[in-house]
This record gives structure tokens, sequence and C-alpha cells, in this order.
């Protein structure tokens, strides 16, 4: 059987650039919707599955990076931004509200399709998580994460601070129990990879939850490192009433 085609929502409010990626990616073995606009792209988003968005951030209306929080709030689809070359700024925050990678205007088509693959390529291989983390409360040891207000809830009834950075990390975790996380899938699963997050962060980002979470940082019974792997999550993780 064959793999199905991946499928590509390219969102940009330049017919032309949309109709040349379209065109583009379909002669290289991807299904493709175009959007001209944040609101018809949203449109298609509930109309079928989206493997990857390629999108601009400069358009009327509801721009790229309002749209790109929209994604990220609701789901691990990756995004690639479209950015003007003057647009510094623009890109920065788009990496730090989750695009997965940006390419500068003008750009090769062929190197759109690298990313496009390279993109995939990483995020295909993350674990499945054993279920969305929407608005709920998880288990686990003596802890409650209140995935609604971003709130870790100690066994004493007293709410734990949380970073973003923490929050999304151990969240990553708790909706993969006891599967091998490495470096590069956490930075997916977390802040996106930008060009300024090295491998190091990563554990520097594990460490700082571990103070927080285990009884012993120095010995971890939670956030177990795998040498050569990456960390697994060795608790049970259950699903608490509202």
């Amino acid at each position: 059987m064959t793999e199905p085609q991946p499928h590509i929502l390219v969102v940009d409010d330049h017919r032309e650039i949309r109709d040349l990626i379209g065109r583009y990616l379909v002669k290289n073995g991807f299904r493709v919707t175009t959007s001209e606009n944040a609101a018809a792209a949203r449109k298609a988003l509930k109309a079928a599955a989206v493997d990857l968005v390629v999108l601009d951030i400069m358009m009327p209306g509801e721009d790229g990076l309002s749209l790109c929080r929209f994604l990220r709030e609701g789901s691990d689809t990756p995004v690639i931004l479209l950015t003007a070359m003057a647009e510094d700024t623009d890109r920065v925050v788009g990496l730090e509200i989750g695009a997965d990678d940006y390419l500068t205007k003008p750009f090769n088509p062929r190197e759109l399709l690298a990313r496009i693959r390279a993109v995939l390529r990483r995020t295909q291989a993350v674990p499945k998580p054993r279920d969305a983390l929407e608005v709920r409360r998880l288990k686990f040891d003596r802890f409650v994460l209140d995935a609604r207000r971003r709130e870790l809830i100690g066994g004493d009834g007293v709410a734990l601070p949380l970073s973003t950075a923490e929050f999304q990390l151990l969240a990553a975790f708790l909706k993969r129990p006891n599967m091998v996380l490495n470096r590069d899938q956490l930075m997916d699963l977390t802040s996106g990879r930008t060009p300024q997050i090295f491998d190091r962060s990563i554990d520097n980002q594990v460490s700082r939850l571990r103070k927080k979470i285990e009884i012993d940082p120095k010995n971890p019974e939670l956030i177990k490192t795998v040498w050569g792997g990456g960390y697994i999550f060795a608790a049970e993780v259950e699903d608490m009433p509202e």
C-alpha cells in the first residue's frame, strides 16, 4: 500500500505566489490547498486534515502571526513562515510562538521544498500523544497539572509556578508517558526549531523542571535520562475529573 501524499496548506494573499508554490509542490508529490487569507485558511483547516502549513506573515486583515498563534494553541500542525526581508522582528516573534521554520522572500521553490520535507521528517518522527492535552487536569505522582490554568498543584494543594517553557516541557512529557523522547523531538514539541535553540537548552529546562517535581533532583524518579536517547517520563498519568 502506498503512503498517502502529505497535505500542505499554503496561505498567502498574493495569487502568483500561491499558484507557484502550489504547482511546484503538486509536481513533487504533495496534495495542496491554497488560501488567500486567514479566514479562508481557518475554513480549510476545518474541512480536511493538514500535515503542514506554509504561512505568509504579512497579509491584510488577520496576519500570519495571529493565525500561527491560533494553530499552535489548538494543534501540533507544523508551520513554515514566509517573511519579508526587512521583517526580522516578525520572524523572531513567529518562532517564539511556535513556528517550526521560516523562509525569507524572495525564495527558491527548491529550498521551500527541502524545508517542508525536513520539518515533516522531524515532526512525523515524534511519538503520537496518548491524547490531546486540552482543557483538563492530569494527575501524576503527587501532582496535578491544570492545563487550562497552566498550574501545577502539589500534594499540599499549593500551586507551583511554571514558566512557559517548563509548562510546555511538562505537557510534552505528560502527553507521552513512558515514551523515549530525544532532544530534537522535545525541541519540536516545546519551542520549535529556532536558530537560537541548542540541545543543551533542553537539558537545562529538564534540570529546572526536575527541581520542582522530583524529591531528589540528582536521582530523578519521574523524568529519567535515557543515555544516548534523551528522556522518558516514568510516572503513570491519569485524567482527573473537572
